[in-house]
C-alpha cells in the first residue's frame, strides 16, 4: 500500500541561481525562496503548469547580497534597487509599505522594510500523513521585530494555508504596516483573456501620480470600484489589465466591510485557470493595485516590464513611511496595525488554484462550508474546491 506521506514533499531547491524550497503534495507545487522569503511560483503537478506569479524580466539575485557600489547600475540605489535584485512573485511588506526617507535609505533601508531583503531561515518542517508544513523565519533588527511564515499544503488539495506572525522584541507598542505584496505575470495576465475580481468598494488613486513612467489614471481621486478615472480622459476598467501600455498606476481600495472573508480572485479563461487569495477583513482590510506596463525605463525595468500587483493589506497605498503613518484613516478605515510590547500578532490566509469551465462568470463571494471553498460565480454558479481545513479562516 502507498504511504500517503509519500506524496508530500518539501525538498531544498536553486531556483534560477536562488536559494529557497519546493513543496508538493501531487496536485500543486509551491516554490518559496529563502532570499527575502518571496513565493516565487505557484503551479499545478500537471501540465500545463503556468504559474501566475510574476518573474521579472531581469535575473534576480539574493537581495541580503546587494551592495549598492556593486549593483546600482543594474538594479539601481538601495532604496528600490535593494529590493529589486530580490523580488518574484509574493513578496512580504514589512514593517512599512513603501520607501524608506532618505535618512533611512543613508541607514541602509530599502523599499517596502526589511523582510523582503533579508535571509530567511528554516525554522521547522512538520510532515505527517495527511499534511507537511514549512517554516521561514527572519530578524528584522531595526524594526525589532521577528517574522515567521508557516506554508501548509494537505493532501490532494489545491490550496496552500498560509499562517504569519509578527513578534514585537521591544518594549514599547510597535505600529506597522503588513502587506501581501502579490504579483502577477504577463505569462498568465493576457489581456483579453483575464478578469480580476475582488469585493471591492471605494477607491483612491495614488495622490503622487506614477513615478517615472506615464499615468494610466488621474492623481488623488476618490472612485468606485472598478472603474477609476483615467489621466485621458474617461474611466479605466481595473479589472482588465494592461489596457494601455507606456502607462502605470498605483490606487488603494477598500474591500466591502460587510464581508467576513476577503478575496482576489484572476481568472483566465484561455487557460481555464483561476488564481485566488482569501483572507480574514478583519486582518487585510484594504486592496492597493499596482500596475507597470512597459512605463519605467530606469534599470533594471528598463521599459520591458509587464506586471500587475493585487496586494492585500493593513494599508491602502505605498506612501512613504511619513506620509503613510501620518495619513491617518482613509473612508473611515485605519491605514495601519500594531502589534502590543513584547508580544505577537498573527494572521492566516490562503492561496488557491483551480481549473475553470470556459463560461465561468464573474467571481462575486466566497463561501466557506464543511470540506469545501465555494467560489460564488453569477447568480447560480459556484466553482467548489475541495479543503479539509476551512477553520484555518474561520476559527
Amino acid at each position: 500500500m502507498t504511504n500517503p506521506a509519500e506524496h508530500l514533499s518539501c525538498k531544498p531547491i536553486k531556483w534560477r541561481g536562488r536559494n529557497g524550497y519546493t513543496l508538493s503534495n501531487s496536485v500543486i507545487r509551491l516554490t518559496t525562496l529563502t532570499g527575502g522569503g518571496h513565493i516565487a511560483e505557484f503551479h499545478f503537478e500537471e501540465p500545463p503548469r503556468v504559474s501566475p506569479l510574476w518573474i521579472p524580466p531581469w535575473k534576480t539575485i539574493e537581495p541580503q547580497s546587494y551592495r549598492e557600489k556593486v549593483h546600482k547600475p543594474k538594479y539601481g540605489t538601495v532604496t528600490e534597487g535593494k529590493l529589486l535584485s530580490g523580488i518574484v512573485g509574493h513578496n512580504i511588506c514589512l514593517d512599512y509599505f513603501g520607501s524608506p526617507s532618505a535618512e533611512e535609505s543613508r541607514m541602509g533601508l530599502s523599499q517596502h522594510g526589511e523582510a523582503p531583503s533579508s535571509l530567511w531561515r528554516k525554522t521547522a518542517l512538520d510532515r505527517g500523513e495527511q499534511r507537511i508544513a514549512l517554516k521561514l523565519s527572519v530578524r528584522l533588527p531595526v524594526a525589532g521585530l521577528r517574522f515567521t511564515r508557516t506554508i501548509e499544503l494537505r493532501k490532494e488539495e489545491s490550496i496552500a494555508y498560509i499562517t504569519e506572525v509578527v513578534e514585537n522584541r521591544q518594549k514599547a507598542d510597535h505600529f506597522f504596516h503588513w502587506t501581501q505584496h502579490v504579483t502577477l505575470g504577463p505569462q498568465f495576465l493576457v489581456p483579453g483573456d483575464v478578469s480580476i475580481y475582488v469585493p471591492g468598494s471605494t477607491g483612491l488613486t495614488d495622490p503622487s501620480g506614477y513615478e517615472g513612467a506615464a499615468p494610466l489614471l488621474v492623481a488623488n481621486k476618490e472612485f468606485l470600484w472598478p472603474l477609476a478615472p483615467s489621466a485621458s480622459g474617461g474611466e479605466i476598467d481595473l479589472r482588465r489589465p494592461f489596457v494601455r501600455e507606456g502607462c502605470g498606476f498605483v490606487v488603494g481600495v477598500l474591500l466591502d466591510k460587510s464581508k467576513n472573508i476577503g478575496f482576489m480572485a484572476a481568472v483566465n479563461r484561455n487557460l481555464g485557470l483561476l488564481v485566488a487569495y482569501c483572507f480574514r477583513r478583519k486582518d487585510f482590510p484594504w486592496l492597493a493595485i499596482w500596475e507597470e506596463n512597459r512605463g519605467i525605463t530606469a534599470p533594471p525595468w528598463n521599459g520591458k516590464t509587464q506586471s500587475r500587483g493585487l496586494e492585500f493589506s493593513t494599508t491602502p497605498l505605498p506612501l512613504s513611511r511619513r506620509d503613510s503613518f501620518l495619513f491617518g484613516r482613509l473612508f473611515g478605515e485605519p491605514t495601519l496595525t500594531w502589534v502590543p510590547a513584547r508580544a505577537s500578532k498573527s494572521v492566516r490566509y490562503l492561496m488557491l488554484l483551480a481549473r475553470i469551465p470556459p463560461n465561468l462568470e464573474a467571481i462575486t463571494n466566497v463561501d466557506f462550508a464543511a470540506g469545501a471553498i465555494h467560489l460564488v460565480n453569477g447568480a447560480n454558479g459556484r466553482l467548489t474546491i475541495s479543503s479539509s481545513a476551512t477553520s484555518h479562516l474561520l476559527d
